[in-house]
């Protein structure tokens, strides 16, 4: 598997397509680039000729760990706008679900270089949602810290891939302070408190209403307490000049993805059904 170097940091990627409009393609959670759904949305879009990058963010898959920047997400912002400019793909279309939605919204208003249209779904909001995502990305990790030091970390179910993956990973996890490891955990930590000024963890409503590129965003279900409706139809507000869609799938698409995934399924599996969507939205975006 292929690698680059961004800021220190070794970041494995791949590359479908070998011409056309670029694109990147970011997944959410801790979930790698072989999390099903994400290589087949690439091959989907790259068949109908576009280049399209996927890549494991720093935690997941392959890649190193890092754990610098205000937030895991502007972090992983950061390093895919190091990615997209190492790989000549700029400016791309920045596609991203859930996690990956916020990378996506983060990188494209960061680093305007890289990305030509910005296209959502699943965008992680409200109450519940950012105060689950807080304990989960967090909440063990320096539990474990407090308690056992570095070698709880590295013992945790949640780092597993990433050390079985890139075993180089434990030696970094192990040479980090444990004080500082907590500190910085816990400031990421608390950027998904609930801020009337920021619909989305990381960047406030301002920074959106500022946004000026092709954006499409996909409505999510009423049923979703993760990504609640009002979360993704707030940001297609706050986004000026940005589209607001319906998906290819029904209402509760996310609770039954949850289910089939406990069944040993995929999160993202349906992705290549936005294909169609995503490539009109950059056809009439991008041509006019």
């Amino acid at each position: 598997m292929p690698k680059v170097d961004i800021d220190g940091t070794a970041i494995a990627y791949e590359i479908h397509g070998d011409a056309g409009r670029p694109w990147v393609i970011t997944p959410g959670g801790r979930f790698s680039k072989d999390t099903p759904g994400v290589r087949e949305l690439a091959q989907t879009l790259a068949a109908r000729g576009q280049r399209v990058v996927i890549w494991d963010r720093p935690n997941t898959g392959e890649s190193d760990v890092r754990f610098t920047g205000a937030s895991e997400s502007e972090m992983q912002a950061d390093v895919l706008a190091g990615l997209l400019r190492a790989l000549d793909c700029t400016p791309a279309v920045i596609v991203g679900g859930s996690g990956g939605a916020r990378v996506s919204l983060l990188t494209a208003a960061r680093h305007p270089d890289v990305a030509d249209a910005l296209a959502m779904l699943w965008i992680s909001g409200g109450i519940y949602g950012l105060m689950v995502l807080g304990v989960h990305y967090c909440g063990e990790s320096i539990r474990a810290a407090w308690q056992e030091g570095m070698e709880g970390v590295v013992a945790l179910p949640e780092w597993a891939e990433v050390l079985e993956r890139n075993p180089s990973n434990r030696e970094r996890f192990l040479a980090l302070d444990r004080k500082e490891f907590i500190a910085r955990l816990e400031r990421w930590m608390l950027v998904y408190c609930p801020d009337a000024g920021a619909t989305v963890p990381g960047i406030a409503d301002d920074e959106c209403a500022a946004l000026a590129l092709p954006t499409l965003v996909f409505r999510s279900g009423e049923s979703d307490p993760h990504h609640t409706r009002a979360t993704s139809e707030r940001v297609a507000a706050l986004i000026p000049g940005s589209r607001l869609v319906e998906p290819p799938w029904g209402d509760t698409e996310w609770m039954e993805r949850g289910i089939a995934a406990r069944e040993g399924g995929g999160l993202f599996a349906r992705w290549p059904l936005l294909a169609p969507q995503l490539l009109e939205f950059a056809d009439a975006g991008l041509s006019s």
